[in-house]
C-alpha cells in the first residue's frame, strides 16, 4: 500500500548513500554526532563511552540473524522498557516492521559487495500525520566492547540497536527515551490509534461478562494486525520494578505477542467438549523468566492441552521471557492495557473499513473572545466555547466512532524539560443544522481523559445526529498544535466550525439580515394517534422556520417517541412562527399526526413548553391526539447560542 514519506531534517537517504559510495567513505551523521549530546540532555551519566560501528564490535554483523522476532530484544542501560516492549510487538508483525525498516534486504551487510557498505541506515516512524524517514550512521555507544543500550541476543544482530538509535534521534537524544509511553511508540510504528484501558476502573476482574467482551476486543485487535502492550501500575517511585510474588514486575511494559482461545482435552474428545480457555501471551523486555502461576512455561496445566494444540500455539518451555496466562489471571494481576488499532481504510479488505477524517488545528491566544482559540476545559465556563470546534455527522441509527487528538511532543525541547500540555476533548450533541460555532455548551455526551500524554483517545457508540468535538487544553491560555482524527463507519463530513454567525454579504441590504437566533429542542411527544394496522405509528418530527427545515430520524412502533432533536434558526422576520409537525412514516405516502406553531422572541422568559397538537387545513385550530414537549431559547445576540 502506498504512503508518502518525508525525509526527517531534510536528509535524503538515497542521495547520502550514493555520495558515500562515490567518495568511498563511511557516513558520519552531522545532525546526530557520536558525542555525549546525542546521549544525554546534560552531561554523561554512564562513564566512558566508545562509539563503534558493528564491524568493530563483531566480525560478521547482520541486520537480522535468522529473521526477526520478539526474542531478539534485550533492554540496556536505559529505562525504555516501553520502547523495547513496542519493538517486541512490532517484530511479530511483518507488514508493520517492513514499514519501519524499509528496504531491509538492501540495508543488510553483503560480504560479496563490501564496496556497497557505507555505514548508513534509515528507518521510518509515523509522527503527527506523516511518515518520517530518519537517517542515521551506524556508530553505536559501547562500554567495554558491549552495546550500552538495546541489543539482540545474538551478538552480531543489530536491527534493534539501530532502530533505537533512529528513534533516539527523532526524540532528541537517547535520554529522551528514558521513561516513556508504550502507546506513543506503538502509534509511531504503525500510524494507528492507541486506546488505553484501565483494567481496575473497568472491574474486569470481578465482572465475567465484561471480561469476556474485553477479551473479544483484544482478540479482534490482535487478529487484525494491531499491537498490544500491558503493565502493572507502580504507585510510587520505590514501587517501580518491584517484583511480585507471582514473578511479574510493577511499572514494567510487557509486549502482548499472542492471543488465543485454547481448546482443552485430547483427541476427538476435545472437539466435542465446549470448554475453551481465553489465553494471552506476553514477553518481558528483560528476556527473563517471570510469571510462575497457572499456565507458566513448565506448569502442569499444559498437560490438559493436546500436543497438536500446543504445537499450533508454539508453546515451548524456555527461559526466553515469553509466557502464557489465562485472561482471568491477566485481569487480576495487570492494571493497564493498550490496544493499538490499525485503522483499515481500504475498500478491498474483508475486515471492517473505517472512514477517516484528519484535521490539523491549533490552540492560540487572542484578546478578542471571538478569535481566541485557547479557552481551557469545561471548568472554565466563560472561555470554554472559545476553543476550536469540529462538527461531524453520524448517519446510521447507531455507529461506533473512534476519536483521537494528538499534540506535538514537547519532551525533546528545552534540554529534556519540555512538558506536554494536559489535553483532552469533549463531545457534544448539537442541532441537526448547526453550521456556525457554538457559543454555549450544549448536550455533553462524553469526554476523554485529560492527561499530559501525546494523544488522547475515545471509542463511543453514538446514535444518529450531528456532533461537535471540542479539543482543549486543561488550562486556558495555553498554545500548541494538535491533530484530530475521526473514524466512522460511513463518511462523517467532519469540518471545523470557523464562523460565529451568518456572514454579511452584498445582498444583505436587499434581502435582510437575521435579527434573532432561536434554538428549538423537541424533547418528546406522547399520546399520538395510532395509524398503523398494529395499533402504533412510526413518527418523525419536522421543525420549520424561515424556509429552513430540520427533520428527525423515524422512531419505530411508538405512540410516545423520545425525539431529542434540535434545530437552530437565524430569523430575519421575528414575527414569523416556528412550525413543528409530526408525521407517520408510510411506504407510499407519509400521514400527518399533528402540529404546533410557536412564536417566540428574546423577551420570553419561559423556555419549556408542553403543547397540545393541532390539525391543519380546516382543522388548524382543533386539537388532535397527543402532546409535544419542546424547549425554546431565543436571543437577539446572534453569538449567544
Amino acid at each position: 500500500m502506498f504512503f508518502s514519506v518525508k525525509p526527517f531534517e531534510g536528509q535524503q537517504f538515497a542521495a547520502l548513500i550514493k555520495q558515500c559510495q562515490h567518495n568511498k567513505t563511511l557516513f558520519e551523521d552531522p545532525l546526530f554526532p557520536a558525542e555525549d549530546r546525542s546521549l544525554f540532555y546534560q552531561g554523561n551519566r554512564i562513564g566512558k563511552i566508545t562509539w563503534k560501528r558493528p564491524k568493530e564490535i563483531c566480525d560478521d554483523p547482520h541486520l537480522f540473524v535468522n529473521g526477526i522476532s520478539a526474542h531478539d530484544l534485550q533492554q540496556g542501560q536505559l529505562g525504555n522498557c516501553w520502547f523495547v516492549a513496542a519493538c517486541s510487538s512490532l517484530a511479530s508483525r511483518e507488514a508493520l516492521w517492513q514499514k519501519v525498516i524499509p528496504d531491509w534486504k538492501d540495508q543488510e551487510w553483503e560480504k560479496d559487495k563490501p564496496e556497497a557498505y557505507a555505514g548508513i541506515f534509515h528507518f521510518r516512524f509515523w509522527r503527527f500525520g506523516e511518515w518520517l524517514d530518519v537517517v542515521i550512521d551506524d556508530r553505536l555507544p559501547t562500554t567495554n566492547g558491549h552495546l550500552v543500550y538495546c541489543h539482540s541476543n545474538d551478538s552480531n544482530e543489530f536491527w534493534s540497536a539501530l532502530v533505537e538509535k533512529a528513534y533516539a534521534k527523532l526524540n532528541g537524544c537517547y535520554e529522551a527515551l528514558d521513561g516513556g509511553n508504550t502507546a506513543d511508540a506503538l502509534v509511531d510504528f504503525t500510524g494507528g490509534v492507541s486506546e488505553p484501558i484501565d483494567l481496575l476502573e473497568g472491574r474486569f476482574k470481578e465482572d465475567e461478562e465484561e471480561r469476556n467482551k474485553l477479551f473479544d476486543r483484544v482478540l479482534k485487535v490482535h487478529n487484525r494486525g494491531g499491537l498490544i502492550s500491558c503493565s502493572i501500575r507502580a504507585t510510587s517511585q520505590s514501587d517501580m520494578e518491584a517484583r511480585l510474588d507471582c514473578g511479574l514486575v510493577k511499572g514494567h511494559a510487557y509486549a502482548v505477542t499472542d492471543v488465543h482461545k485454547v481448546r482443552l482435552g485430547h483427541g476427538l474428545l476435545a472437539f466435542f467438549k465446549s470448554e475453551k480457555l481465553t489465553m494471552i501471551r506476553m514477553r518481558n523486555p528483560w528476556g527473563e523468566k517471570e510469571w510462575n502461576g497457572a499456565w507458566s512455561d513448565s506448569s502442569e496445566e499444559w498437560q490438559r492441552v493436546s500436543k497438536s494444540e500446543r504445537e499450533k500455539l508454539g508453546v515451548t518451555v524456555q527461559d526466553d521471557g515469553e509466557f502464557w496466562m489465562n485472561f482471568e489471571d491477566f485481569t487480576k494481576h495487570f492494571t493497564d492495557l493498550i490496544l493499538c488499532r490499525l485503522i483499515n481504510t481500504s475498500y478491498l479488505s474483508i475486515h471492517k473499513t473505517w472512514e477517516e477524517d484528519v484535521k490539523f488545528g491549533s490552540w492560540s491566544r487572542h484578546e478578542d473572545p471571538l478569535k481566541n482559540r485557547s479557552g481551557g476545559c469545561i471548568n472554565n465556563k466563560a472561555t470554554y466555547p472559545q476553543n476550536p470546534q469540529y462538527v461531524f455527522e453520524v448517519k446510521k441509527p447507531e455507529d461506533e466512532v473512534l476519536i483521537c487528538v494528538q499534540q506535538k511532543d514537547k519532551r525533546s525541547l528545552k534540554d529534556g524539560k519540555g512538558e506536554n500540555l494536559a489535553i483532552g476533548f469533549d463531545l457534544q450533541r448539537v442541532e441537526l443544522n448547526r453550521i456556525y460555532r457554538m457559543h454555549r455548551p450544549q448536550q455533553k455526551i462524553c469526554s476523554s481523559a485529560y492527561i499530559n500524554s501525546r494523544s488522547v483517545f475515545l471509542r463511543k457508540e453514538l446514535k444518529e445526529g450531528r456532533y461537535v468535538i471540542i479539543p482543549t487544553t486543561f488550562d486556558p491560555g495555553l498554545q500548541g498544535d494538535f491533530l484530530l482524527r475521526v473514524f466512522t463507519d460511513v463518511p462523517s463530513e467532519c469540518k471545523e466550525l470557523t464562523l460565529d454567525e451568518p456572514p454579511q454579504t452584498c445582498w444583505t441590504g436587499l434581502c435582510g439580515y437575521p435579527q434573532l437566533v432561536t434554538q428549538v429542542h423537541v424533547l418528546k411527544a406522547a399520546g399520538l394517534e395510532a395509524q398503523d394496522t398494529g395499533g402504533s405509528s412510526d413518527p418523525y418530527v419536522i421543525i420549520s422556520c424561515g424556509g429552513k427545515k430540520v427533520r428527525s430520524p423515524v422512531h419505530k412502533d411508538t405512540l410516545n417517541p423520545e425525539f431529542d432533536v434540535k434545530g437552530l434558526f437565524y430569523r430575519k422576520n421575528p414575527k414569523e412562527k416556528i412550525l413543528i409537525q409530526i408525521y407517520n412514516r408510510n411506504v407510499l405516502s407519509d400521514s400527518f399526526l399533528g402540529q404546533v406553531a410557536v412564536n417566540t422572541d428574546a423577551s420570553d422568559m419561559q423556555k419549556d413548553h408542553v403543547l397540545h397538537l393541532q390539525g391543519k387545513g380546516s382543522r388548524q385550530n382543533s386539537n388532535v391526539p397527543g402532546v409535544i414537549s419542546v424547549s425554546i431559547i431565543t436571543s437577539n445576540v446572534l453569538t449567544n447560542i
